[in-house]
């Protein structure tokens, strides 16, 4: 006879030992973070939008009386509605949208500032690496360069006998000496050590114009590029004005003489925004090209 033993109990399995993974949480930038980048827009664009909602008060209050010679903003909006709705309209003749008219002018500006960049870098790295140019052409220079540049416009017209080529020259005589003046400077402002190192390596008269000179005199170059940009826009606004044709300164005085003064206004918001992308652009190339030390 067998007994069997009721307090034995059956043997318990051993849990298995499991491996758990947790993955990783996207990275979300610090609350501190995202108040100070929020914080920075804002310290950059609240400033110029309050200026310019004072402005734009105070132009309504000066100019909403029926007397005042000067159309108020809203006005301005009412009047030149289509203007601003249809900038490239394209009727008959010179009767386009603002955006043609800006475009004819760029493209007028981008063939003189042009020429102006080539002869300037060469003619500013002759006067500043050579004494006898600098005490040759200097004093001539400074001389011309004090000529308004409405004044080259009949001389300009008498050689070229047309209106474009002699906008384009005179957007040309505009912004080269900006660009001659600072890139003579940055030249003769070469630390002696980078024309030691050049003598040690011996680099030939190129290596030396592409590898020292050239970097060296960047930041003094794009000084005098910025200046003449924004000389070269207003230089054709003015030259337009008097040679006709289709361009942002023919507008402005056509819409003069039909007396449109709420066009003349929308004309010259378009004119000064044009000028500060234009700038912007010239110190966004000196930047890159120069590694940040061009920010004048």
């Amino acid at each position: 006879m067998s007994v069997t033993n009721l307090n034995t109990a059956p043997a318990k399995a051993k849990p298995s030992a499991q491996v758990v993974t947790f993955s990783a949480p996207a990275k979300r930038p610090a609350p501190s973070q995202l108040m100070r980048r929020l914080s920075a827009i804002a310290s950059d664009l609240v400033p110029p939008l309050v200026t310019l909602l004072v402005l734009l008060a105070a132009w309504e209050l000066i100019c909403s009386s029926p007397t005042s010679s000067l159309p108020s903003p809203t006005r301005v909006m009412a009047e030149s509605w289509d203007l601003i709705v249809h900038p490239f309209y394209i009727g008959q003749g010179t009767d386009q949208g603002m955006a043609w008219h800006i475009m004819a002018s760029l493209q007028r500006v981008a063939v003189g500032y042009a020429i102006a960049v080539v002869v300037g870098i060469a003619m500013g790295v002759l006067v500043g690496q050579s004494q006898w140019a600098m005490k040759g052409l200097d004093p001539i220079f400074q001389i011309l360069r004090t000529v308004p540049p409405l004044a080259w416009l009949p001389l300009s017209l008498a050689a070229f006998r047309d209106g474009n080529p002699s906008a384009i020259f005179v957007i040309f005589i505009t912004a080269v000496w900006p660009v001659i003046i600072n890139t003579a400077v940055g030249i003769r402002n070469i630390p002696q050590d980078y024309q030691n190192v050049a003598k040690v390596l011996r680099l030939n008269q190129f290596e030396y114009f592409a590898k020292i000179m050239l970097p060296a005199a960047a930041p003094y170059i794009f000084t005098g590029l910025r200046i003449g940009i924004g000389l070269s826009w207003l230089a054709i606004v003015a030259a337009e004005m008097l040679i006709g044709g289709v361009g942002i300164g023919f507008f402005i005085w056509d819409a003069w003489n039909s007396s449109l003064i709420s066009d003349i206004i929308v004309a010259l918001i378009y004119v000064g925004v044009v000028g500060f992308f234009l700038d912007r652009f010239i110190a966004f190339i000196g930047r890159l090209v120069t590694r940040g030390t061009a920010t004048a």
